[in-house]
């Protein structure tokens, strides 16, 4: 297995004393998650898990993009994302076992200032949906949980 292949490592701590606040670490990089003030005994300290999903997303699509115009020679000078995350309720799911079900939905709106064509902008947008956080999040997932021993 290359370095490459290796999976790649978070750890995420939760304190007794605490009731949301969670720190966060990727190698040497530490972020805070916590809930709104919104959620009882939310401190918002930091953005929440859909933040986090959104923000994620956000990135990878961001340089994803930024990455092909390189490589393209495009001047594109910047990338903005608006992103936003809620659930439908199922318009098509007449036949669904639970009638309340709700489809996740993440918009995304996307600026990109540069002297760009139509055609370049148009790339540009395909090339976005390609980005790896957005592949998986559309792909199937297997999500394996176990046990630690203390």
């Amino acid at each position: 297995m290359t370095k490459e292949d290796a999976p790649k490592i978070v750890h995420v701590h939760l304190p007794q004393n605490e009731a949301f606040k969670t720190t966060l670490t990727a190698g040497k990089h530490q972020i805070i998650s916590d809930e709104p003030t919104s959620v009882p005994e939310g401190q918002n300290l930091g953005p929440d898990p859909y933040d986090l999903l959104l923000m994620s997303l956000g990135t990878c699509t961001a340089m994803t993009m930024k990455m092909y115009a390189r490589r393209k020679k495009w001047p594109v000078e910047d990338i903005y994302i608006e992103m936003r995350h809620h659930k439908n309720h199922a318009k098509d799911c007449t036949e669904c076992e639970d009638p309340s079900s709700k489809i996740d939905t993440i918009e995304k709106e996307i600026i990109i200032k540069g002297d760009l064509s139509v055609q370049q902008l148009d790339s540009l947008m395909e090339i976005s949906k390609k980005c790896p956080v957005h592949r998986t999040l559309l792909s199937d997932i297997s999500i394996e949980s176990t046990l630690a021993e203390q």
